[in-house]
């Protein structure tokens, strides 16, 4: 049986139905296969031990939601070994144990009520709670204990979180990765799959304060929103518009690979050898889409087509296939048609190695492979529009 994952708050009645499914299918081999058989088969297919341990993650995951201290208390007495597993049963979890996952939705009550039972992540709670902007729950979490470790302020950087990184920095915490690299915290911000520009910008300008060199480059100046250092590079450089960038001047000063381990950045539809357009598109962010339309920016500007034919994409593309991050938004893609862009030009790209030749945007979208960054509205836009497969 394939891997799952196990969302962020499971609901016990639709995994009862998955176990009853699962039963369904086993019976077709199996005729005289039990339900129990098919809830541990289940249970183990999201990495936990077994059924009434996927019971139990339910119960306590879905009682921190609720904020129910009560519940919460009664579960732990019960279960002593709950406080200090992961809360999804799962061997491991980015959200941790209770007082962790409490920590990620704000829940000082059930905090303070855990801590008091014993629970002993303060510092990894800590985190969670700065990388999800919960800085009063971060605040309550240190005043208790928790303490920074070296590299913490990458979280903040992860998720765009302007809050978050302020509140480590005025404590102290060093800006650099947990290895001691001070160029990490950029690359981070640069190349991380989330998409909060406005919390991007106000990140970079805390580095910034920071004495952290930030480059004079024009796509530095897209990843800090500025218009007006956009408007000194455009003013000194009129080719500008028209100039296609490198992954390495995209993702400035990020070493061989970014933050994440990628190659040089998240991103949805290839970057490499594109022009500002196109990085305003990934970025999300329609201000400066806007302002380079407004003076003169061709929006059919095409991408540098490599050795192998793939290239040539216009920044209508980067509308339809998104980065992991950014949601789904007419916004973008409307600002390009509205100043021209052609809803049928066609390109071949190559993405996770694999071949989409000859596509326009609709059917860049329709063909992708991975639909959780297919941006469906834009489609629809680009559609209504007269665009076609």
């Amino acid at each position: 049986m394939s891997e799952r994952y196990l969302p962020v708050r499971p609901n016990l009645t639709q995994l009862k139905h998955q176990a009853k499914d699962l039963l369904r299918e086993m019976k077709r081999a199996q005729p005289d296969a039990k339900l129990a058989q098919a809830q541990f088969a289940l249970a183990r297919s999201y990495d936990v031990e077994s059924w009434p341990r996927l019971v139990l993650a339910c119960r306590m995951v879905d009682a921190i939601c609720r904020d129910d201290v009560d519940e919460v208390r009664a579960l732990v007495m019960k279960h002593p070994h709950l406080l200090h597993e992961m809360a999804r049963g799962t061997k491991d979890c980015n959200w941790g144990p209770p007082m962790s996952y409490a920590a990620n939705l704000g829940h000082g009550n059930v905090i303070a009520a855990l801590r008091a039972l014993g629970a002993t992540d303060l510092t990894r709670a800590m985190d969670r709670a700065v990388l999800q902007g919960q800085i009063e729950t971060a605040r309550q979490l240190h005043a208790m204990g928790a303490r920074l470790q070296r590299g913490c302020v990458m979280g903040p950087c992860e998720t765009q979180n302007r809050e978050g990184l302020a509140f480590l920095l005025e404590l102290g915490a060093e800006l650099c990765d947990q290895n001691g690299d001070r160029s990490m915290p950029l690359a981070m911000l640069l190349g991380t799959y989330c998409r909060n520009s406005r919390g991007k910008h106000e990140c970079l300008e805390l580095l910034a304060s920071h004495n952290v060199a930030l480059p004079d480059t024009p796509t530095m100046a897209v990843h800090r929103g500025r218009i007006d250092l956009l408007e000194r590079h455009l003013r000194a450089d009129p080719d500008l518009l028209r100039r296609p960038f490198s992954l390495r001047e995209i993702y400035a000063d990020s070493g061989e690979r970014d933050a994440n381990g990628n190659d040089l950045g998240i991103h949805g539809t290839p970057l490499d050898g594109t022009s500002l357009l196109h990085l305003c598109v990934d970025q999300d962010e329609p201000e400066l889409l806007t302002w380079l339309c407004e003076h003169a920016a061709d929006t059919n500007v095409k991408a540098v087509v490599d050795a192998d034919g793939f290239g040539g994409h216009t920044p209508l593309f980067g509308c339809v296939v998104m980065a992991p991050g950014l949601g789904g938004s007419p916004e973008l893609a409307g600002i390009l048609l509205d100043h021209g862009a052609d809803p049928n030009v066609r390109a071949s790209l190559r993405k996770d190695g694999r071949e989409y030749r000859d596509v326009t945007p609709i059917a860049w979208g329709q063909r992708f492979h991975d639909r959780d960054v297919v941006n469906v509205p834009a489609m629809q836009l680009i559609a209504e529009r007269g665009g076609r497969e």
